[in-house]
């Protein structure tokens, strides 16, 4: 079992910067692969980034590849996203989520656990 939390979304403008930190506790939570998914308002959840469990490769969708960075601290059990050039339509609940065991990493249904939001909001 492993249980996420999200924090530090918010309000910001046009252009500017937000650090995303997912935590995550369990004994295997180190293990996993984490990802990071966005649901704006009567949309569905969208793929943002992925990271692999050792932090050696990150995947991004291409909205967001070239201002988005996904780290990890293994030690701390912590994934980041580092949001840079931020655009209004980046506003959405962004949430964590790991446990993918098979199925592409993209697709929401792949995670087994997920964390329960954190609201980002570009103004323009």
């Amino acid at each position: 079992q492993v249980q996420l939390e999200e924090s530090g979304g918010g309000l910001v403008q046009a252009g500017g910067s937000l650090r995303l930190s997912c935590a995550a506790s369990g004994r295997t939570a180190s293990r996993n692969d984490m990802a990071w998914f966005r649901q704006a308002p009567g949309k569905e959840r969208h793929f943002v980034a992925a990271i692999t469990s050792s932090g050696g490769r990150a995947y991004y969708a291409d909205s967001v590849q070239g201002r988005f960075t996904l780290s990890r601290d293994n030690a701390k059990n912590t994934v980041y996203l580092q949001m840079n050039s931020l655009k209004p339509e980046d506003t959405a609940v962004y949430y964590c989520a790991c446990g993918r065991k098979a199925g592409n990493q993209d697709y929401s249904g792949s995670y087994g656990y997920w964390g329960q939001g954190t609201q980002v909001t570009v103004s323009s």
